[in-house]
């Protein structure tokens, strides 16, 4: 303690004020294994010693390890089961100073990505495409941890962006945040969809806005050269899956005079791409009719041949009257199968079905690109699935790419969570 002296009586010298309050602190279990500890961004809350009041809800605390070691500063909720998202090591405060710095970080390792595959293809919109004339800027802004914003997920469509919101302190400052992506970005709309079910784990409703307060219409936009019917606001996720866009052209190289089935088609890129690229004949399927109405809408716009049809993909390829019917080209893009890690071993069997089928119905030495986007699923897992799935189908099955989330999905090394995009080309002999 510090002593001052008061007309000859040694008096306790008080510390000088605190330029900012104090934080609430978490504190981890003697025997927890939190992943915290090795940098994960998370912790859950069994592994706390104890809950804070739900006053601290929405708000910044910091946690400790057992040792009373600071892991960092992060924004807690006491209705979610992971209570602790880490924003920093240091201490910061989630103002409106510190979301501008993180969300200009963001856009300035977006730029950089798009001048770095100017440079190396030609003028690009991201992920290392040239750009088409008359293409729009198409790129994922912000990929919530992995750009030190955990819960806010910004797609870039042109003059448009659309914004997830999925955590509670995010939410909360979803006006500040809305006021500083314009002011970064200058789009026309921030389209804010809500409505992601993820958001009831943290006590949040679900709903769709715009910044603007008017609807958002439904349009035409141009990506890698071709047209796509795009509704941003009643869409699917984001209104287009952007993180395979790489893999629509880098599947298209392998179409010309192949016989192509897109099973999962949605909208219909891959197809469309492929049926650009040169293929005998393209057929796409989705359990979705609206997917389907769109996917053959888009194939009208761009001119281009390629048949749509509403079906079950298991079904499809397990009808005994298609046994004989193969393919030169097939492209399975299924919707995560494990949403859940308790659901992964029912996954696991429904991706070797699924690949099974495909392999079958493969022309020997024909083309299967085949995709998972379930984090729960490891790049082991996948790779003993086609192992497996090839020996059942008695083929010899070689690796011509391995494919992965693009660099505006970036993956954060301590946070498996953030690669959940994975997937393989093979040659089907």
């Amino acid at each position: 303690m510090l002593l001052r002296i008061v007309e000859g009586v040694m008096m306790p010298r008080m510390p000088a004020p605190s330029a900012e309050p104090a934080l609430a602190s978490l504190k981890l279990k003697p025997n927890a294994k939190s992943r915290a500890l090795a940098g994960h961004p998370w912790v859950f809350a069994n592994e706390v010693e104890a809950l804070l009041p739900a006053a601290h809800d929405g708000e910044v605390v910091e946690c400790r390890d057992r040792a009373g070691r600071a892991l960092g500063s992060g924004i807690y909720n006491s209705r979610s089961q992971i209570c602790w998202r880490r924003l920093a090591r240091e201490r910061v405060m989630l103002d409106e100073t510190w979301l501008r710095a993180a969300i200009a970080r963001a856009v300035a390792r977006r730029d950089e990505m798009d001048a770095v595959a100017s440079a190396e293809k030609g003028p690009g919109n991201g992920q290392g495409g040239g750009a088409a004339a008359g293409d729009i800027v198409a790129r994922r802004l912000v990929w919530s941890e992995s750009d030190d914003l955990p819960g806010v997920v910004a797609d870039q469509f042109g003059d448009t962006l659309v914004v997830q919101i999925q955590t509670l302190a995010m939410e909360k400052r979803r006006d500040v945040l809305g006021r500083l992506l314009a002011e970064i970005v200058s789009p026309r709309e921030i389209i804010f969809r809500n409505d992601a079910t993820i958001r009831r784990l943290e006590g949040l409703d679900m709903e769709v806005s715009t910044f603007s307060g008017k609807p958002w219409e439904p349009r035409w936009m141009r990506i890698d050269g071709i047209d796509y019917w795009l509704d941003l606001q009643g869409g699917q996720k984001t209104g287009f899956y952007l993180d395979q866009r790489g893999q629509h052209r880098l599947v298209a190289r392998h179409a010309r005079g192949r016989r192509v089935l897109d099973a999962f088609c949605n909208q219909g890129p891959f197809a469309l791409h492929c049926a650009r690229a040169g293929a005998a004949s393209v057929l796409g399927l989705d359990s979705a009719d609206d997917a389907i109405g769109q996917a053959r809408r888009n194939a009208g716009r761009n001119g281009l041949s390629a048949e749509f049809a509403a079906a079950n993909v298991f079904d499809f390829l397990n009808d005994p009257a298609r046994r004989a019917d193969t393919w030169d080209l097939i492209v399975l893009d299924p919707p995560p199968f494990a949403k859940s890690k308790s659901a992964l071993d029912g996954a696991l069997r429904g991706y070797k079905e699924i690949n099974l089928r495909a392999m079958q119905h493969l022309a020997p030495g024909g083309i299967l690109a085949t995709y998972t986007c379930s984090h729960h699923m490891h790049d082991a897992e996948l790779r003993q699935v086609l192992a497996e799935a090839a020996a059942d189908a008695r083929r010899r099955v070689r690796v011509l790419e391995f494919c992965h989330q693009p660099a505006d999905h970036p993956v954060l090394v301590t946070m498996p969570e953030s690669e959940y995009l994975r997937g393989y080309i093979l040659r089907v002999e």
